[in-house]
């Protein structure tokens, strides 16, 4: 369960009101979340892929910067050039499914992580949060994405 205090940083992060929140996925240095794990389906029943989901908007600016630059093409071409970095990137993706399943099954998104994994790169917000979420050594590109942003808390809390 997410506490008060955390539901309200998080829509205060957000803008908005948070779905489907199951918990606090990870905690910024700062002490707020940023980081939160969704229930796979939605409350108006939509399934919903994303089990991680970052939600500091900081880490997200500084991110996007980063798939503003080209690197989800570069990191995709790696996937089909490097063995080892596929078969880790393979193993994130179930890791993935393996951390919704214990959410709950929803039939409609079986087998589906999210991010483009295991063969592509689609959005390393996605990928972020799950390192973050799973720590150091699950998602290579997630963590390499993380290598790769400014402490996004030293400057105090994003809200």
């Amino acid at each position: 369960m997410i506490s008060p205090d955390d539901e309200a940083a998080v829509a205060a992060q957000l803008g908005r009101e948070p779905r489907a929140v199951h918990a606090v996925g990870h905690r910024c240095p700062c002490g707020n979340p940023d980081v939160v794990a969704t229930e796979p389906r939605l409350p108006d029943g939509t399934p919903f892929p994303t089990t991680y989901y970052l939600t500091c908007p900081r880490a997200a600016s500084l991110i996007g910067t980063l798939e503003g630059s080209g690197l989800m093409k570069e990191m995709e071409a790696r996937l089909s050039s490097d063995e080892e970095l596929a078969a880790s990137y393979r193993a994130a993706h179930e890791a993935y499914l393996a951390d919704r399943s214990a959410l709950g099954t929803v039939q409609e998104i079986e087998g589906i992580s999210a991010g483009g994994m295991p063969d592509r790169v689609k959005c390393l917000h996605v990928l972020a949060a799950h390192a973050l979420a799973a720590g150091p050594g699950v998602n290579p590109l997630g963590d390499e994405v993380l290598s790769l942003v400014e402490p996004w808390w030293e400057s105090g809390p994003c809200v």
